[in-house]
């Protein structure tokens, strides 16, 4: 006869075994697509594309890969159809990166980049809805989503070295497109493998909150307010290579180095604040909010060691955005709701980051200090939000 307890046992290991491969498939898409936005600048250059396309095809692509996610994380939600939409989702993306290879024009390129967004807008809400039914039983939302983080994260710390040592060693980046072929073709291959194994993900999550049935709760749109205001002064970190590289902070060489430690402490720490979240609730968001308003001082008005230390400080940060931020929305919506939730979410915080960048970025011509005066003011802003989150929230 089973017992509760061994039930129980059983499903926890069933639901950490679906978010490791989730993870595990993460991993490669990161190492495909992040490979390849590591050269996409270069290569547009190569391409005769000008500053302003690079700009313009970029700055678009993140506002789509933000944006489209509030129309699939609805449709998701209208239909139910998880797996199907997450599949399409990878197949557009993962097709997308190889692709370049092929490419002999910035419009045939730009194209492609572009898709590439597109397709990573479409899979991510019906991803995490699928993840966050593990979540609880996995040992918890912060540690599903941060296990599962980290995962991703080494994949894009990754996969960018390995294109830097194909330029290295052949100096092509057609053929540093084409490699990427291969983490591209294992990453369809897993989620084919999670959908047979998993079929129904849903089933992992034994009991369902149906708080807020008729809409998203006040605590929501509260906490999506902290959350966009975070967005609103982060920096993209191609503003902080451009910075290094004009201002001769830290040598050309060193900014992929910089960019790879970044990516290094984004994993770690989703993995070790998720944990802590789950114990702590969002007393480990407010501290960590906190810490992140340090990484602009330091990598605008730092020299080398100061600017590492920023670097790592962004990519902690990063690690949170992608992690704890969203960890927390699943037990405040209902979970038939969900969909729509994560793509809300996600869409507003996007449009957010890319509007603070813009600031940002004007701001930059004009004045470090600004820069850092409103990159600080906004993630010091949002801190009383989430302490008054934390307060009203079933997580404190």
């Amino acid at each position: 006869m089973t017992t509760p307890s061994a039930t129980n046992r059983r499903d926890a290991r069933a639901a950490l075994r679906f978010v490791v491969l989730i993870g595990i498939l993460s991993f490669f898409a990161d190492f495909t697509y992040e490979g390849s936005r590591s050269i996409i600048g270069p290569y547009l250059a190569t391409l005769q594309a000008s500053g302003t396309v690079v700009g313009i095809v970029t700055g678009f692509g993140e506002f789509l890969g933000y944006g489209l996610r509030l129309f699939s994380g609805r449709l998701a939600d209208a239909t139910g159809r998880y797996w199907p939409i997450t599949i399409f989702g990878y197949l557009v993306q993962m097709a997308s990166v190889p692709a370049l290879a092929l490419t002999g024009s910035w419009p045939a390129a730009a194209a492609l980049i572009i898709l590439e967004r597109v397709g990573k807008a479409i899979r991510n809400p019906p991803r995490d809805v699928m993840l966050s039914h593990a979540g609880r039983q996995a040992g918890g939302y912060g540690w599903a989503f941060g296990l599962h983080e980290a995962l991703d994260q080494f994949g894009a710390m990754l996969g960018p070295l390995a294109v830097a040592a194909v330029l290295a060693h052949q100096g092509s980046f057609r053929l540093a497109f084409a490699v990427l072929l291969v983490p591209a073709v294992i990453n369809l291959s897993l989620v084919l493998l999670a959908r047979w194994l998993y079929p129904r993900p849903q089933d992992l999550e034994r009991s369902r909150s149906e708080i807020g049935a008729s809409g998203f709760p006040r605590l929501f749109w509260i906490y999506l307010l902290g959350a966009v205001l975070v967005a609103a002064g982060f920096a993209d970190y191609p503003l902080i290579a451009y910075h290094f590289g004009i201002r001769g902070t830290v040598p050309g060489d060193w900014i992929a180095v910089f960019y790879a430690v970044a990516m290094a402490v984004s994993g770690t720490g989703s993995l070790v604040f998720g944990r802590l979240f789950d114990r702590h609730g969002f007393l480990v968001l407010v501290l960590l909010t906190l810490l992140s308003v340090l990484f602009a001082p330091l990598v605008f008005l730092g020299d080398f060691w100061p600017a590492l230390i920023g670097s790592a400080i962004w990519g902690l940060s990063m690690g949170v955005h992608e992690s704890i931020i969203p960890a927390a929305v699943a037990p405040m919506v209902p979970v038939h709701r969900r969909a729509s939730a994560f793509g809300l979410f996600t869409a507003g915080y996007g449009i957010c980051w890319f509007l603070g960048s813009a600031v940002i970025g004007i701001l930059y011509d004009f004045s470090l200090a600004a820069v850092v005066a409103f990159c600080v003011a906004t993630q010091l802003l949002a801190v009383p939000i989430f302490v008054w989150v934390g307060k009203h929230s079933r997580m404190a």
